[in-house]
């Protein structure tokens, strides 16, 4: 009999289940469908010593103390700042948009911030309202620079046309006006010095939660006893697709090893032309921090089959999703939360946070 059944042990799961098992003394069951903890944020060694993030970066960045100081319960941590560079018609510029990038893609000189101010302004096309990611890039940017650094990327990214994604898409990247080349300006900026897998492993090693890997919580569940369910998955699988399926988009990797010291100049290089195939490189060497005379890249081909990792942000999605939150709430022991329960693009602290939080309202009564 478990207090318990928590279906997924990515960030939202095993937060919820390691506050319930050390802060409440119940009784945890955690059923897993992968063969692995940390959900998409799990990463391993390879052949070569270099530590994989298996399912694309996770770049650890906060400006909650909060988050962090729980986190670092169950980890130390290695100072790491991300730096991203667009390559265009064999280019590279850094990303997000900044003075540097400008003065080298169209050859100017600008020098201070108010300067870079008084372009955007000139380049800008004011749109009202933002309705849509063109619209909010549009807007601060101009045409030139939405169609060469962010139209056939998001299109690649997202099989749709900006126009028919949410603002908050191309919104999430910010559009800087001075030199830094940084991808985020956070406050906390650090990688699990052992990796993320490592830190899940000590946040579940309590004697109040077990885990069941590689297995559907639904092939169980007439087994097993328990008194509340945390879901954590997709809320349209939870009700077996009644009004039908939420899209996501899903990654194909392909992995590369080469026999020299570094691939590139940074750990992510985005490929914004249309005629590349793959959104983006990811040096994995530059995460992790070892040292090694060989490096493992890999290249992200972003598709509508496999495992879901990026709820689709768009009105008519929205709309179906409202329909499951809807179901979700008639269910008084059933508690969901996460990227995928939530049909909602979380960054990890993101996640953490609101499964504190979550724990703190619904289960402890604060």
């Amino acid at each position: 009999m478990y207090d318990y059944l928590i279906v997924g042990a990515g960030f939202a799961g095993s937060v919820m289940a390691e506050r319930i098992a050390s802060q409440l003394g119940k009784k945890v069951l955690i059923v897993e469908k992968r063969n692995h903890i940390g959900g998409n944020a799990y990463d391993e060694m390879d052949e070569n010593g270099i530590l994989v993030h298996r399912y694309g970066p996770h770049i650890f960045h906060t400006n909650s103390k909060e988050v962090f100081e729980y986190l670092s319960q169950f980890t130390e941590w290695r100072f790491y700042e991300h730096k991203v560079q667009a390559k265009l018609n064999g280019e590279l510029y850094p990303i997000p948009i900044n003075r540097l990038t400008l003065n080298k893609l169209y050859g100017l000189n600008l020098t201070s911030e108010q300067e870079v101010k008084v372009y955007y302004e000139k380049v800008r096309e004011k749109r009202y309202p933002i309705l849509n990611s063109e619209d909010i890039i549009i807007n601060q940017v101009g045409k030139d620079l939405f169609e060469k650094l962010f139209k056939y990327y998001t299109k690649k990214q997202w099989g749709l046309e900006p126009k028919d994604l949410a603002p908050t898409v191309c919104g999430r990247i910010p559009v800087r006006t001075n030199d830094d080349c940084r991808y985020f300006t956070d406050k906390y900026q650090f990688m699990p010095k052992d990796g993320y897998t490592k830190m899940f492993e000590r946040m579940l090693n309590h004697k109040n939660i077990e885990l069941i890997l590689g297995t559907d919580y639904k092939t169980i569940l007439n087994d097993i006893q328990f008194n509340k369910m945390i879901y954590t998955g997709p809320i349209d699988y939870f009700f077996d697709y009644e009004y039908g399926s939420l899209p996501y988009r899903s990654i194909r990797f392909e992995y590369e090893r080469f026999n020299s010291g570094f691939y590139q100049s940074t750990a992510q290089v985005n490929y914004v032309d249309a005629e590349i195939g793959y959104t983006r490189v990811v040096e994995h060497k530059y995460l992790g921090g070892q040292e090694s005379s060989t490096t493992t890249i890999s290249k992200e081909y972003s598709q509508e089959v496999g495992e879901p990792y990026y709820p689709v942000p768009n009105e008519s999605n929205r709309k179906l999703y409202h329909k499951y939150l809807m179901l979700s709430e008639s269910l008084r022991d059933v508690i969901f939360c996460g990227r995928l329960a939530e049909y909602q693009y979380y960054n990890m602290d993101q996640v953490v946070a609101n499964s504190i939080k979550l724990f703190n309202g619904l289960v402890c009564g604060k």
